[in-house]
C-alpha cells in the first residue's frame, strides 16, 4: 500500500518533502486519482508542467504515465511558471491541469496545483483526491492516452504583447530568485514598448531548483535586498521580484523602497476604475482599510474575502470582480485577462501604468493617508486548536460589542483602525495582524487582541 501523507494535501494545493513524501510513486497515483474526477465526456487533455525544483523532471513524467494509464490525453508544456500552466488551460480548452510545483517552499519541497477545467481544485476537493487515492491501490492501465510537447511560452508572450504597450520604455530589474520566471518575463518586458526596447537588468534569471541565492519568497524583505541595491544601483524605473514558481510579485519603487501587496493593488485599482467605473475589486482580510477606502471614493466596490489564491478566484467568478489581489503578492487580472494569479502579467500591467505617468512609481502613493502597521504576524498553534480559539475570540469580542468582520476569522473593526486573528490554512499557527492612524493606537488595538490570545495558548 501507497503511504499517503495526510499532511501534504492542504486547502490550496498538495505539497511535502520531495523523495520522501511526495514521491514518483504517489504523483502517478494522484495523476491516476485526479483524471476520475474530471467530467468523463471532456476528451480535451490535461496540461501538465513544472518549476523549477530538481525533483521536477522525475515526478512530471510520473504524473503523465498516471493521466495516460488513465486513458488521459497530456499537453506535456515543461519548465514554466505556474501561470503559464493557467494560460495553456485557457488557451487550449484543456480538461484542466496538474502543475508540478511547491511554490516558495525550499528546494527540497515538491507539490502539485491542480486545475479541474478553469477552476483551481481547493478545500473539500482536495480531500477527495486524498480520499480517491486511498481507495486506488496501484495505477492499472485502462487504455492508454497520448502526450504531445507544446512550446505555450510563445502562445503567451504573444498574447501578453498584443495586450500591453506602453507609452515610454522603462528601465526594470527582475529578480526571478532562480525560478522560470526570468526566462518568460525578460525577454517579454523587453518588447513591451514599440517605440524603443525596455531595459530589463536581470537577477538570479537562471532557473536553479536548489535556490542557491536566495528563497523564492518575494514577500520576505531579506529576500528583496539584492534587487532594492541594484535598482537604486542602476537608476532604474522599477524592480519585479517573483516567487519560485512565478504566480506571486514583489515590487520595489525606483528608490529600492518595497511596495506592499495591499499598496500595489490600491495602484492597480486605480488604474483599471478609470475605464471601469464602479467595477468590483476583491481583496482580503489583511489588506489595509485605506486601500478599501480608496477604492470607494472611487467609486468602485471593494469586497473584503477570505485569504487565498482559490477563494478569491472562485469570488471574482461569483460576483464579476475585474481585479483582486493578496498581500502576498497575488494579483489577479479579469480586465483584459483570465481571472488568475500571474506575476509576468501583473508586472507587465504596473509597467504599463507607470509609463502612461510622467512622474516617479514612489510618488503615485503620495496621496495615501499614512498610517502604522504591523507585518503579518505568526502564532504557533496546533491545528487541532487554531480554528477553535478563534471562534473563541469572536464570541468573546462579539458579547462586547465589538464590531467584527467574520468572513475570515475574527477582525476587529474601528473608526481609526483595525486588528485581525485569523487561522492559517497552511500551518499551524494563528496569523495576526494590525493597522491604526496613530502609532499609540496601534499598541492599543495590538494589546486588547494580543492580551486576551495570551491566556488562551
Amino acid at each position: 500500500m501507497l503511504n499517503i501523507p495526510h499532511q501534504a494535501f492542504r486547502e490550496y494545493d498538495i505539497r511535502g518533502i520531495a523523495h520522501k513524501e511526495i514521491t514518483a510513486e504517489f504523483a502517478e497515483r494522484l495523476a491516476h486519482a485526479f483524471s476520475g474526477m474530471l467530467p468523463q465526456n471532456d476528451t480535451q487533455p490535461v496540461v501538465v508542467g513544472r518549476d523549477a525544483r530538481l525533483s521536477g523532471p522525475e515526478l512530471q513524467q510520473a504524473v503523465i504515465r498516471g493521466l495516460t494509464a488513465a486513458g488521459r490525453d497530456v499537453l506535456d508544456i515543461g519548465m514554466v511558471p505556474s501561470p503559464l500552466a493557467y494560460f495553456a488551460v485557457f488557451q487550449q480548452h484543456a480538461a484542466g491541469c496538474i502543475m508540478v510545483t511547491a511554490s516558495h517552499n525550499p528546494g527540497e519541497y515538491n507539490g502539485f496545483k491542480l486545475m479541474r477545467g478553469k477552476e483551481s481544485l481547493h478545500g473539500k476537493d482536495i480531500q477527495t483526491l486524498m480520499q480517491h487515492m486511498q481507495k486506488c491501490e496501484k495505477t492499472t492501465p485502462s487504455e492508454h492516452g497520448h502526450k504531445r510537447q507544446q512550446d505555450i511560452c510563445r502562445t503567451y508572450h504573444a498574447h501578453v504583447c498584443a495586450d500591453i504597450r506602453l507609452k515610454r520604455p522603462l528601465k526594470v530589474v527582475i529578480d526571478a530568485g532562480n525560478g522560470p520566471s526570468g526566462i518568460i518575463a525578460a525577454p517579454l518586458y523587453r518588447e513591451l514598448c514599440p517605440q524603443s526596447a525596455c531595459e530589463v537588468v536581470e537577477l538570479f534569471c537562471e532557473p536553479d531548483g536548489r535556490f542557491p541565492n536566495h528563497h523564492p519568497d518575494p514577500t520576505i524583505e531579506e529576500n528583496l535586498q539584492s534587487l532594492m541595491h541594484r535598482v537604486r544601483e542602476q537608476h532604474a524605473d522599477l524592480g519585479i521580484a517573483f516567487d519560485g514558481d512565478g504566480d506571486r510579485i514583489g515590487v520595489v519603487d525606483e528608490k529600492g523602497h518595497i511596495i506592499p501587496g495591499d499598496m500595489l493593488l490600491l495602484l492597480l485599482a486605480r488604474d483599471v476604475l478609470k475605464t471601469h467605473p464602479a467595477a468590483t475589486i476583491i481583496s482580503e482580510v489583511k489588506s489595509s482599510q485605506r486601500m478599501y477606502d480608496d477604492i470607494r471614493a472611487r467609486s468602485g466596490t471593494g469586497i473584503m474575502w477570505r485569504t487565498g489564491h482559490s477563494p478569491i478566484k472562485a469570488k471574482m467568478k461569483e460576483t464579476g470582480a475585474i481585479l483582486a489581489g493578496e498581500m502576498s503578492g497575488h494579483i489577479f487580472f479579469a480586465d483584459r485577462y483570465y481571472g488568475f494569479d500571474d506575476a509576468t502579467y501583473a508586472g507587465a500591467r504596473l509597467m504599463q501604468l507607470i509609463a502612461a505617468q510622467d512622474k516617479p512609481l514612489s510618488t503615485l502613493l503620495n496621496d495615501v493617508p499614512p498610517s502604522f502597521t504591523t507585518p503579518e504576524l505568526r502564532t504557533d498553534c496546533a491545528d487541532e486548536q487554531k480554528f477553535a480559539i478563534v471562534e473563541k475570540a469572536k464570541k468573546h469580542f462579539s458579547e462586547l460589542g465589538y464590531n467584527i468582520i467574520d468572513v475570515d476569522g475574527m477582525r476587529l473593526q474601528f473608526d481609526d483602525g483595525w486588528g485581525l486573528l485569523r487561522a492559517s490554512n497552511t500551518q499551524p499557527a494563528l496569523v495576526l495582524r494590525f493597522e491604526a492612524y496613530t502609532e499609540p493606537r496601534l499598541k492599543e488595538i495590538r494589546a486588547l487582541v494580543e492580551g486576551w490570545l495570551s491566556n488562551k495558548l
